[in-house]
């Protein structure tokens, strides 16, 4: 499956440093929730952050999601599943033991998925009883985020297609279960084979779109957009993203 590119779809310019965002936070399911798009918005977009939570990256990222497709407008829901804990962006990469620890015990804590996989289907149902407008979800994740959206992709889920961007714990077990189209956007830091049999094993139409020169993170917490080589690849991996969803939804 390859992704077209849409006349409709443009990632407006992207800010280096001192993003605003264009949304706001609300509460949902008890958690503090960024929303942004358009209220009267029919589709919707459920964003699964990384383990470091609402960076300006991450945000930024959420509004070219709500506004970058001209004729296919979303509204966009970012939950904090960490309830304002987030992992500290200095453990990463664990380059030693102590940060190393931190981060195995805050993944088998506050990141451990069932936990956020059973929330999902609330926060849904609380969004439509505010806003009857929504008659369809799409959800992309990063890192950690990459892999709630395998485990809810499966049978029975409630989106029409989803997006997985530098994904953690790449698992070939997930792929068969997966019933919805899907996009895997795997950084330079992924196992080359974890993903490759993850593809192997996928049965639904799906894209697999390596960057070779990008870090775990590079379209959240951990891009440096100051970094030209960085925001290009940061505007293109947002850019298949907006296709993605305008093909799949």
């Amino acid at each position: 499956m390859s992704t077209q590119s849409h006349a409709c779809c443009t990632v407006p310019p992207v800010v280096t440093d001192g993003y605003k965002e264009k949304g706001e936070f609300i509460t949902i399911n008890g958690m503090k929730t960024y929303t942004t798009g358009s209220k009267d918005a029919k589709s919707a977009i459920l964003v699964v952050y990384d383990i470091f939570g609402f960076f300006p990256q991450t945000l930024q990222g959420a509004d070219i999601l709500a506004y970058g497709d001209k004729e296919k407008q979303y509204q966009v829901f970012m939950p904090d599943f960490f309830d304002g804990k987030p992992a500290d962006i200095s453990w990463y990469p664990p380059d030693n033991d102590e940060k190393g620890k931190k981060l195995g015990e805050f993944f088998n804590t506050q990141a451990a998925p069932p936990k956020t996989l059973e929330r999902i289907p609330k926060v849904l149902e609380e969004v439509k009883s505010q806003r009857s407008s929504i008659q369809e979800w799409g959800i992309v994740g990063y890192c950690w985020g990459g892999k709630i959206v395998n485990l809810v992709s499966q049978e029975g889920t409630p989106f029409k297609a989803a997006a997985s961007c530098h994904p953690a714990m790449v698992d070939a077990n997930d792929a068969p279960g997966i019933k919805i189209p899907f996009a895997m956007l795997p950084s330079k830091d992924e196992p080359k084979e974890d993903v490759e049999k993850w593809q192997k094993a996928v049965k639904v139409k799906s894209i697999v779109q390596w960057w070779p020169n990008q870090v775990h993170g590079f379209m959240a917490a951990r891009g440096d957009l100051k970094d030209p080589a960085v925001k290009s690849d940061y505007e293109k991996a947002y850019q298949l993203l907006l296709n993605f969803f305008h093909d799949n939804m």
